[in-house]
């Protein structure tokens, strides 16, 4: 029989990681960490340096987001932690399976003073995770990462955070096992199912609210029309319905006269969304009628929306289960489609008259986009437009920092989504303040020779917070600073740039950074629609 072999835990997490199916680890490497650089090109890991960790945080997301995947950091002890912290802040609110992986001091209350020192490291990535634990022995680690891996695959995921002291990275140790078993989603007790069905054949007017958590739904239209059923979406459902049908009325749930639609419904069904501050923007649905909800975290059943019928479960199996039990046809139909679209263009024209200039300027991008692009944007008023009116058809291809709405997210996120599908297009979208957090990283994207066409919009200034303060009857103070020559600092990390004079120009340029073999930053103002 021969010998188990050791390696330095550091080595064996990689190998570990490998074989749980990870192929890619976003990371800066320091001498704290360095030893879970030791086995990562004999795991047959690919990583990808970032210039920030906060970059690598980004991209960890964008990856997973992308491909489904785990996105997997590693960072040092300290500050490589706390600059993650806002990466693992949004992939908690925006249920994205984000895993990292730090160093950490063997010892901190008797020593003071260390290198990379912090009172309590766990407790503080605890703060943005749903989950920090400190490992102190090599199985303890490898258990932890089997946690989280399979809490991605069976609940809510969300970041979570696992530390390992340095002596116990370098120290040797044996393999981690094989993961003998698959966990799954458990199902959806079929009398739940059966009552809801019961529920939908009798209403009259039944609306549908779509969130980020059903993007994995299929058939959605298929299934609408033979329930003539409406629809809304939040931002993050955009897809799930197409935009051709009838009673779809669009991602416009956080219009304030939303609630003139909802309260006409006799039963709402909201799948896999919060219906959180940031869907509302208001502190009610609206709704007058029955309101059912369907979600896999059960906090979300308790929340101040809480529905009188919910079913905890995951928003794919209830919709498949819930065609099945439902009879061929309906004869209601109390929606009407002119209505829809009438209510559908009033709300773009309130967007074009809150945002006056930017309509266009998101049109003729959305029109230069090929199909099938996946995008990141950014906290930019180009995004906040675009997110209500360009409407996508098909779900999950378009990823913003929507629940803890950090700047800086578009570029290095984007980048991570781009790895995750090679040969496929991505693109960012981000504004002039934005960019500044994480422009570092296009010396990544660089380096990787990534075709990713960043759009930038540049409004000189902080214009949504330039908006709110002149709401609030406050005097616009710190909005405005000198920005640089983007175009120049993008050629000077090695990237391409370009300055379209008119959207005319637009087509060809996107067309061109597509097919690049590197990113291209391209610069656009309010006078690009003049």
């Amino acid at each position: 029989m021969s010998a188990v072999q050791t390696r330095p835990l550091g080595a064996q997490i990689s190998h570990m990681l490998k074989s749980r199916g990870v192929e890619v680890i976003f990371g800066i490497p320091g001498v704290h960490n360095q030893e879970m650089y030791r086995g990562i090109e004999e795991a047959g890991l690919t990583h990808v340096l970032a210039r920030h960790e906060q970059g690598a945080g980004f991209m960890a997301d964008g990856y997973a987001r992308a491909t489904g995947k785990p996105g997997v950091a590693y960072v040092i002890t300290g500050p490589g932690l706390c600059n993650v912290m806002t990466p693992m802040g949004q992939a908690y609110s925006d249920s994205v399976p984000v895993l990292v992986l730090s160093s950490c001091l063997d010892e901190t209350a008797a020593r003071k003073g260390q290198l990379h020192q912090m009172n309590d490291q766990r407790a503080a990535a605890e703060t943005v995770c749903d989950w920090s634990e400190m490992a102190l022995t090599a199985p303890a680690a490898y258990q932890l990462i089997d946690r989280a891996l399979t809490e991605f695959a069976t609940s809510r995921p969300r970041s979570k955070h696992i530390s390992v002291p340095i002596h116990l990275l370098e120290a040797e140790a044996a393999p981690a096992h094989a993961l003998a078993v698959s966990a799954t989603l458990p199902a959806v007790p079929s009398a739940q199912i059966d009552l809801l069905a019961q529920k939908l054949a009798a209403a009259q007017k039944p609306l549908f609210i779509f969130g980020g958590g059903a993007v994995g739904i299929q058939n959605v239209d298929a299934l609408l029309a033979r329930w003539q059923a409406a629809s809304l979406t939040t931002y993050a459902g955009r897809g799930i319905v197409s935009p051709g049908a009838p009673l779809h009325f669009g991602a416009y749930l956080a219009r304030e006269s939303s609630v003139d639609v909802i309260a006409q419904a006799d039963l709402v069904i909201a799948v896999g969304t919060e219906l959180a501050e940031v869907d509302l923007w208001r502190d009610n649905l609206g709704h007058s009628g029955e309101l059912v909800r369907v979600d896999i975290d059960p906090p979300v059943l308790a929340d101040p929306q809480a529905a009188p019928f919910a079913i905890l479960g995951d928003a794919v199996q209830v919709m498949a289960a819930l065609d099945a039990a439902l009879p061929d046809e309906r004869t209601a139909a109390g929606w009407n489609a002119v209505e829809v679209a009438g209510w559908r263009k009033r709300w773009r024209s309130e967007v074009d008259m809150e945002r006056p200039g930017i309509l266009a300027v998101v049109e003729a991008v959305k029109a230069a986009t090929p199909e099938g692009t996946m995008i990141y944007s950014d906290m930019t008023q180009f995004a906040y437009a675009a997110t209500e009116v360009w409407e996508m058809d098909r779900p999950g291809y378009w990823h913003h920092p929507y629940g803890f709405g950090t700047l800086g997210y578009a570029t290095p996120a984007a980048i991570g989504g781009a790895i995750g599908r090679p040969g496929l297009p991505t693109m960012a979208i981000i504004g002039d303040y934005g960019f500044q957090y994480t422009v570092q990283e296009l010396g990544a994207a660089v380096e990787l020779g990534l075709p990713l066409p960043i759009i930038l919009w540049d409004n000189g200034k902080l214009g949504e917070i330039e908006d709110s303060m002149t709401r609030a009857q406050i005097a616009p103070n710190a909005v405005i600073a000198h920005n640089p020559d983007f175009c120049k600092l993008a050629e000077a990390y090695g990237a391409y740039a370009a300055a379209p004079k008119s959207l005319e120009e637009l087509p060809e340029v996107l067309a061109q950074a597509f097919k690049a073999d590197r990113p291209t930053l391209i610069y656009l103002t309010p006078q690009t629609a003049v």
